[in-house]
């Protein structure tokens, strides 16, 4: 739709003229004629504007150069892509997949001892109703109801954005007309506001909730929020943990809203299974008992237009000691609730996170001697928040000088200079000299370092002074230009700059069991993976060992966050529960002579009665 977007853009940035082309342009290319409807007239292109009949023509050309067939669906998406990004990354606004939707709002009306002709369905973050559009034939086919009953009485959106709530009317009422029902003025039950304190009895009389909500909460980063939005969400209990995304309180919001025995489903995010954002979550399922039913998409790419990791969820109000739980290896949509496997709630922690995949698996394997957080101590790398500015590879040297390349070519004094490697690239590689670089260091060479001061900096390294000043406006722009740095040339944090003389470096995330380099140099450094530092040459061999087993990287696929590619994270919060074992010195001797990595393997596996 690249041609499409372009078009638009081009033509207007308000709202109802761009609406208007798209509304004209469906009505003319599958020759619908509107004649009693007063809101779809008002978008419809009259033939005697001139200036927009050309503009509809050429729109129309483009559309049919791109668009095999468009239908209501292609409608859909546009409108959802034609929202600015600003507004996109604010309220979270996104696509959901014809399918995906189907499946949804069909798995809710399944089985299920409602009336059809008073059901209530609701999406509480409906953007332009894809979800409503698809409940709403539903309901027409199962029922026989005209859509102006349908709407007037069962269907009920809200959306904080007017022109969705526009687009929402317009999109309905476009099915309408599709199916043969063309008249003067629905009456629609679709509100502006802001989900968060949006009060549904307001509205609605003898509001006594949804017997279903179904939809896509919004995808928003704590940190994309504004402050409005993020003093709305602490008023919901599941916001109380760690600095909650958008789509957490949607949850709440919308059980709270269900009538006794509704269902909701949601396509979302999943990282609230072992998010610290999510512990209060999990902790609310748990304490009112909420049956939940989970599909974990893991690493499959639902959206084409975001890189998200995503799952379904149905709750429904009703009590359940349970989590129902599939995983979808290849995007398929399990139809049949026996292939369900069930973990109870009471073999779920919600504090430390739930592991939901093989739960018995991992429940062994975590309970086994003591956690790795409490036996082990990690860290993260530096962090300049400008590594592109402070690390380099030098293109040159001499006695005296690294030759830094950033635009012009800068020769830095070796004394300032250390090693330092990037441990992300410990995924693929475990030559030492093809992750080291060097990193600018300007600090004093104590235990605990401190930034040096600008005089001694100016007159010791007067060449890196020079390279320094030369970058002051970039340096000051980290942080948004608001961060308080002990010097302007000093790193954006202060982490992991101490002398410490063990370290085991590993990446952040890999797609398989990455190599894990060993150093006893106390000044190496390291930037973007991890360390398990401070600990003897026996335990670091130790540990070493443990991390490369078959079974770790188990734990990792099993537990960890995905990402794309297979990619799984080894972060600190996904690694420290697994269970390190009070070994023997039997077993430790054997564990270090032994390199033979399949015998390892299989002694791990027996060692912790797990078969893989």
């Amino acid at each position: 739709m690249r041609n499409i977007f372009r078009y638009l853009k081009s033509y207007s940035t308000q709202p109802f003229k761009v609406d208007r082309l798209i509304v004209s342009a469906f009505l003319k290319i599958n020759q619908l004629q509107v004649l009693e409807n007063q809101f779809l007239l008002e978008y419809s292109i009259d033939e005697n504007q001139i200036n927009e009949q050309k503009s509809l023509i050429d729109f129309v050309e483009i559309i049919n150069s791109e668009i095999n067939v468009f239908d209501i669906e292609s409608m859909i998406e546009l409108f959802e892509f034609v929202i600015s990004p600003s507004d996109r990354i604010i309220n979270g606004a996104i696509y959901t997949p014809n399918d995906i939707r189907n499946y949804i709002v069909n798995q809710t009306l399944k089985n299920r001892d409602i009336d059809f002709q008073t059901i209530k369905i609701a999406d509480i973050a409906c953007g332009c109703s894809g979800f409503l559009y698809t409940a709403a034939k539903e309901l027409r086919q199962r029922t026989g109801n005209t859509y102006a009953s349908l709407f007037q009485n069962q269907i009920f959106g809200l959306d904080i954005q007017e022109y969705s709530v526009t687009r929402s009317k317009l999109l309905l009422s476009l099915l309408a007309l599709s199916e043969g029902e063309d008249i003067e003025q629905f009456q629609f039950n679709i509100h502006q506001g802001d989900t968060l304190i949006f009060n549904w009895s307001e509205v609605i009389d003898d509001f006594q909730g949804f017997e279903i909500i179904v939809g896509n909460p919004p995808y928003v980063s704590a940190r994309n929020l504004d402050i409005e939005a993020k003093e709305n969400v602490k008023l919901w209990e599941v916001c109380s943990t760690g600095n909650p995304d958008l789509y957490i309180p949607f949850f709440q919001i919308g059980y709270e809203n269900l009538a006794p025995n509704g269902i909701l489903g949601y396509i979302t995010m999943n990282t609230f299974f072992k998010s610290l954002n999510g512990r209060a979550l999990r902790k609310y399922f748990v304490d009112n008992q909420t049956s939940i039913r989970i599909i974990d998409f893991g690493t499959n790419q639902i959206f084409k237009s975001k890189s998200t990791y995503t799952c379904i969820c149905f709750l429904e109000k009703v009590a359940q000691n349970f989590v129902e739980y599939y995983k979808s290896e290849s995007k398929e949509l399990p139809d049949d609730r026996n292939l369900f496997s069930r973990v109870n709630f009471n073999n779920l922690d919600a504090k430390k996170g739930w592991n939901l995949n093989n739960n018995e698996i991992i429940t062994r394997i975590e309970s086994v001697g003591n956690p790795f957080g409490k036996v082990y101590k990690t860290r993260h790398g530096i962090a300049t928040l400008r590594n592109d500015l402070f690390i380099f590879k030098p293109v040159a040297e001499d006695d005296d000088f690294f030759y830094l390349q950033n635009g012009n070519l800068y020769p830095i004094e070796k004394g300032i200079c250390k090693d330092i490697l990037n441990s992300n690239k410990l995924s693929r590689s475990i030559d030492f000299d093809s992750v080291r670089e060097k990193v600018l260091f300007p600090y004093n060479d104590s235990n605990k370092p401190k930034a040096l001061e600008e005089e001694f900096l100016k007159d010791v390294y007067p060449e890196a002074y020079k390279y320094l000043k030369k970058k002051k406006q970039e340096l000051a722009k980290r942080d948004k230009g608001k961060g308080e740095y002990e010097k302007w040339f000093a790193f954006g944090r202060t982490q992991s700059l101490e002398k410490v003389g063990n370290k085991l470096f590993f990446p952040k995330f890999s797609d398989q069991t990455p190599n894990y380099l060993l150093s006893n140099d106390n000044d190496l450094l390291f930037y973007n993976g991890q360390a398990v530092v401070g600990h003897s040459v026996e335990e670091m061999l130790l540990i070493k060992k443990i991390m490369e087993s078959r079974l770790f990287w188990y734990y990792i696929k099993t537990t960890s966050k995905p990402y794309s590619s297979n990619y799984y994270s080894l972060n600190g919060n996904y690694i420290n529960n697994f269970g390190i074992c009070d070994f023997t010195n039997n077993e430790i001797d054997f564990i270090l002579n032994e390199d033979n990595k399949e015998v390892l393997d299989t002694f791990f596996e027996e060692r912790y009665n797990v078969m893989l």
